[in-house]
C-alpha cells in the first residue's frame, strides 16, 4: 500500500517506458510482453468473439518499444499546478453545490459540478482556458472540504460568475495500491465520465505536444443557453420490421479523395453523401463508435503498410458522453461544442431524408486498459467501482481488451442510463447496438443483494461470484423499462470473450434485438453449397423461429447480417478461403481463421473468367438471401459496390484506402452491383411480406423443391424455394440452387396467373435485376415466356430467382 506521489515541482511524472509493454490476455489476469505471445500481439479481431472464443493474446499495446505510445502517459506534456495570471477572472467564490445531476450543470448564474468518488480522500476541481491546457499549465484550482462540498460518495461544488470556454478537470488524493484495486493519483488531472466534450489534440492522426499520443485531455464546461436549432426534428421512428440497416464508420465512409467532399471524414463529410443511402434504400445508419476515443491507442510504425497503425475501429472509449471531436471539421474549436452541433446537424439531417441513426456503443470495457495501463477517468475516480476487480486488483477480462466495466454496479448502471438518455433527449439518437453485450448481463464486482439493492437484512446466500452471468440484471432491465429509452431500438451483440454465448436467449424484456451471428453462419455455409444445411437455412428465411418464437419474440428481433466491419467484406468472402492480414504487420496471425468463406475456385484477385462470373453470382445470392429473410437485414458499408480490403479480415488498425469507402468504384458501378443492391433493396421495402410482424405460417408460406409443394430437406439437398403471398405484389416465388449442377424447377400453377421475373442472379447486368431502368425491358421479359408458359425455369448452379405473380394479360 502506497499513498501517491505528491507533484514535485509542479511536474506531473511521466510513466516508466516498461509500463507501456501491456498485454492483455482472455483472462482475468493481464500478462506481459515477456510471455510468448505473436509478435505485436494486437488482436481486435472483434467476431473472434461470435462462438464464444477467447484468444490468447487479444490486445496487445507493446509494439515497438521505441515508437509504441499506448502507454500511461496521459500527462507527458508537464502540468503545472501554478495559475494563469488572470486566475480571477475565471470564476467567482466558490459555494457548496449540489451532488445532483452528476457533471457540470449550467445554471442560472454559474456552473454545478458533481463527480462520484467513493475512495479519495481530497478531491479538487481543476479549471483551464484552451491556452492553458495547450501550454501544460492549470488555470486555476478549488479544492473541496471533505464534508462542506461532500454529499455521501458524491463530491459537489458551484462557481458563480464562470468565464465562457473554459475546460475543467479533476485532480484526486487517496491509496495508491493496485492490490487493493485502488488508483488514486495526485499527478493525474482526470477527465470527468460526464463530460459532454472531451478537448485534448485538434486535429485527427496528429501527435500532441511533445508528439505524445496521450496528451492531457478536458472537459468542456458547458454553457446555459448553448441552444441547437433542430428545425423541429422529429424521428422517423420506423417499425422495426420495416428497416434496412447500414453499418457505417464516419470517418471512412468520406475520407477517400473519391468522395469530392468539402470536409471528408466527418459529420458534416458524411452528411452530404446521405442522399446514397436514400437512394440505396436505407432507413436506418448503424455508426459505429463515435464516442471519445484516442485514435493515437495503438500508434506504432507498420512497416509492410510504410505508415503506421491507428486505432481506425474506435472500440476503445474514453468518455461516453462526448461525441468524437476529430470526426468533426470544427475539432476542438468553441471547446468541443462545434463538434456536438455538428453530429446533430448529422442526425437531424439524416431524420429529414426517414433515415434513423443508431449509435454501436461499448460499454463493456474502456480505453484504460488493465491493471497497468494509463489513469485518464473511471481508473483514477473509482477504480472498484468501475471495473470487475479480482480481490488482488487483477482486472476482469471478459472483453479481451484488459478491462471489465463493472456494469451492474449501481453507479455505472445509472452512469450507463444517464447517457443512454443523454444521447437520446439531447443528441435525437434513435437506437443503439451494444458491443459485447453479454457482458451486460454479468454479476459486477462484490456482487450482493446490499450492493446492488441496498437491502439492509441479511443477504446470506444471496453472493454470486463476480461475472456470473444472471437472468435478470439490473441494468438490462432499468434500461428496458426506462421510459424514455422504451421509445428507441435496442441491439445487443449477445456474446463476449469470457466463452458467454447468447444468442436467442439474451434477456430482452420482449424489446432487445440481437445481432444473429447463427444466421450468418449458415447462410455462408448453405449459399457456399454445404450439405445438411436446406432446413437451417429455411428457419433463417423465417426470421429464426427456432431462437426467438418460444421466447416470444418476433422476427424483427433478428438483425440478420452476412458481413461486418469485422471479418471479410462481401466481395473477400466469395474471393478467399483464407485471411490475408499481412499489411497488419503481425505475420497473418491476427485475426479468425474460420470464415465459412469460399474463393470459387481460385485465390485473390487475379483470376479465371469463369470464376469471376462465379463470383459475380455469389454476390448476389448473398445479397438476395438477406433482403427475402424474416427479420433486419443488415449490410456493411462498402458491400452495395463490392469494396474489397483484400483478403483482410482484420482491419482495425488501417487508417487508409483498405477501410475507406470507394466513390470512385461506386461511380463506376463496373459489375453494376450498385444498380443491383439498389433495386433489391428497394423492391424489400416494396414488399408486404418481406418484413413481416410475426412468423410467416402456412397460410402465406409454401415450401417447395424442383416440382412444387415437394421440398427437399434431406442432407444432400442444396434446393430451397418457397412461395409467399404478398398483400402488394400477390405472391413471391423465391429459390436458391446451391449446387453445382443446374436444375429444371418446374413451377407452382396459378390460374389466371403467370409468374414474371424480376431477379435471376445468374444474368449479367442489368439483366440480374428486370427493372423500369431497362431500356428493352419488354424484349428481356419476352425472352422469358416460352419458358414460363409452361410452369418451368431453368437455374444454373450457384444462382437464385425472385418471381413476382401478375394477371395473365399484365406485360
Amino acid at each position: 500500500m502506497a499513498m501517491a506521489p505528491a507533484i514535485v515541482s509542479g511536474a506531473i511524472p511521466s510513466a516508466s517506458p516498461d509500463a507501456a509493454r501491456v498485454c492483455h490476455r482472455g483472462d482475468a489476469a493481464a500478462a506481459s510482453c515477456s510471455d510468448r505471445a505473436p509478435p505485436h500481439c494486437v488482436n481486435l479481431a472483434r467476431d473472434w468473439h461470435c462462438r464464444g472464443k477467447i484468444s490468447g493474446w487479444r490486445h496487445c499495446n507493446g509494439g515497438d518499444p521505441v515508437v509504441s505510445c499506448r502507454a500511461m502517459e496521459t500527462s507527458t506534456s508537464s502540468y503545472s499546478s501554478s495559475e494563469s495570471v488572470d486566475v480571477k477572472k475565471l470564476a467567482g467564490r466558490p459555494k457548496r453545490g449540489r451532488p445532483l445531476p452528476f457533471g457540470a450543470t449550467p445554471v442560472e448564474g454559474g456552473v454545478n459540478f458533481s463527480v462520484h468518488s467513493s475512495g479519495a480522500i481530497a478531491v479538487s476541481l481543476c479549471l483551464f482556458t484552451e491556452e492553458d491546457l495547450q501550454k501544460g499549465r492549470v488555470g486555476k484550482e478549488f479544492p473541496l472540504h471533505p464534508v462542506f462540498n461532500r454529499t455521501g460518495d458524491v463530491w459537489h461544488v458551484y462557481l458563480p460568475d464562470v468565464c465562457p470556454n473554459l475546460l475543467y478537470g479533476y485532480r484526486l488524493n487517496g491509496k495508491f495500491s493496485l492490490e487493493e484495486g485502488c488508483c488514486y493519483d495526485l499527478s493525474r488531472i482526470l477527465v470527468d465520465p460526464y463530460a459532454k466534450a472531451v478537448v485534448s489534440r485538434g486535429k485527427y492522426g496528429a501527435l500532441g505536444p511533445g508528439n505524445s499520443c496521450w496528451p492531457q485531455m478536458a472537459g468542456m464546461v458547458p454553457q446555459l443557453n448553448d441552444e441547437f436549432d433542430w428545425q423541429g426534428d422529429s424521428p422517423p421512428r420506423h417499425k422495426q420490421k420495416d428497416l434496412i440497416v447500414y453499418e457505417l464508420h464516419m470517418r471512412g465512409f468520406t475520407q477517400h479523395p473519391s468522395s469530392n467532399v468539402d470536409f471528408p471524414g466527418t459529420y458534416l463529410g458524411a452528411l452530404e453523401k446521405l442522399p446514397h443511402l436514400k437512394d440505396l434504400g436505407i432507413n436506418a445508419i448503424e455508426l459505429m463508435p463515435i464516442h471519445e476515443f484516442n485514435e493515437l491507442e495503438y500508434y506504432s510504425y507498420n512497416p509492410v503498410m510504410g505508415d503506421h497503425k491507428m486505432n481506425y475501429w474506435g472500440y476503445s472509449t474514453i468518455n461516453f458522453f462526448s461525441p468524437m471531436t476529430r470526426y468533426a471539421s470544427s475539432g476542438i474549436q468553441n471547446c468541443g461544442r462545434d463538434a456536438i452541433k455538428e453530429f446533430k446537424t448529422f442526425v437531424r439531417e439524416a431524420h429529414k431524408l426517414g433515415i434513423e441513426v443508431f449509435m454501436d456503443v461499448v460499454f463493456n470495457h474502456t480505453a484504460e486498459g488493465n491493471e497497468m495501463g494509463p489513469i485518464i477517468s473511471f481508473r483514477g475516480l473509482d477504480n472498484r467501482v468501475y471495473y470487475m476487480t479480482a480481490p488482488k486488483g487483477e482486472f476482469y477480462n471478459y472483453s479481451g481488451c484488459g478491462n471489465t466495466f463493472n456494469c451492474n454496479h449501481p453507479v455505472v448502471r445509472r452512469f450507463i442510463v444517464d447517457c443512454l438518455r443523454y444521447w437520446v433527449l439531447e443528441m435525437h439518437i434513435d437506437g443503439f447496438r451494444f458491443d459485447l453485450a453479454s457482458i451486460l448481463t454479468r454479476a459486477s464486482s462484490l456482487w450482493d443483494k446490499a450492493n446492488v439493492f441496498g437491502a439492509s437484512e441479511d443477504v446470506d446466500g444471496d453472493c454470486v461470484t463476480t461475472g456470473t452471468p444472471l437472468s435478470e440484471p439490473p441494468l438490462i432491465d432499468m434500461i428496458s423499462n426506462d421510459p424514455v429509452l422504451r421509445g428507441v431500438k435496442l441491439i445487443a451483440e449477445a456474446w463476449d470473450s469470457g466463452g458467454l454465448y447468447q444468442v436467442g436467449n439474451f434477456p430482452h424484456w420482449g424489446i432487445w434485438s440481437e445481432w444473429n451471428g447463427q444466421y450468418r453462419d449458415t447462410v455462408r455455409l448453405f449459399i457456399k453449397g454445404t450439405d445438411g444445411l436446406a432446413g437451417a437455412f429455411a428457419q433463417c428465411l423465417c426470421g429464426s423461429p427456432h431462437l426467438y418464437q418460444d421466447g416470444g419474440r418476433k422476427p424483427w428481433h433478428s438483425v440478420n447480417f452476412v458481413t461486418a466491419h469485422d471479418g471479410f467484406t462481401l466481395l473477400d468472402l466469395v474471393s478467399y478461403n483464407s485471411k490475408h492480414n499481412i499489411a497488419n504487420g503481425e505475420s497473418n496471425n491476427d485475426g479468425e481463421t474460420h470464415n465459412n468463406s469460399w474463393n470459387c475456385g481460385e485465390e485473390g484477385e487475379l483470376v479465371s473468367v469463369r470464376v469471376r462470373r462465379l463470383r459475380h453470382r455469389q454476390l448476389r445470392n448473398f445479397l438476395v438471401a438477406l433482403m427475402v429473410s424474416q427479420g433486419v437485414p443488415m449490410v456493411t458499408m462498402g458491400d452495395e459496390y463490392a469494396h474489397t480490403k483484400g483478403g483482410n479480415n482484420n482491419t482495425y488498425c488501417h487508417d487508409n484506402a483498405i477501410n475507406y469507402f470507394r466513390w470512385d468504384k461506386l461511380r463506376t458501378d463496373p459489375t453494376g452491383l450498385f444498380r443491383f443492391s439498389r433495386h433489391l433493396f428497394n423492391f424489400r421495402r416494396q414488399s408486404e411480406s418481406l418484413g413481416l410482424g410475426d412468423f410467416p405460417t402456412a397460410e402465406r408460406l409454401e415450401w417447395h423443391g424442383v416440382v412444387p409443394e415437394t421440398p427437399d430437406w434431406s442432407e444432400t439437398s442444396r434446393f430451397v424455394a418457397f412461395s409467399l403471398v404478398d398483400a402488394k405484389k400477390r405472391e413471391l416465388y423465391i429459390a436458391f440452387n446451391t449446387s453445382h449442377l443446374p436444375v429444371l424447377v418446374t413451377l407452382p400453377e396459378r390460374p389466371g396467373f403467370k409468374w414474371q421475373p424480376v431477379v435471376d442472379s445468374s444474368k449479367p447486368a442489368p439483366y440480374d435485376f428486370l427493372a423500369d431502368d431497362i431500356p428493352d425491358l419488354a424484349t428481356a421479359y419476352a425472352q422469358y415466356s416460352p419458358l414460363l408458359n409452361a410452369q418451368i425455369y431453368p437455374m444454373i448452379s450457384y444462382s437464385s430467382i425472385i418471381l413476382v405473380l401478375v394477371p395473365l394479360n399484365e406485360d
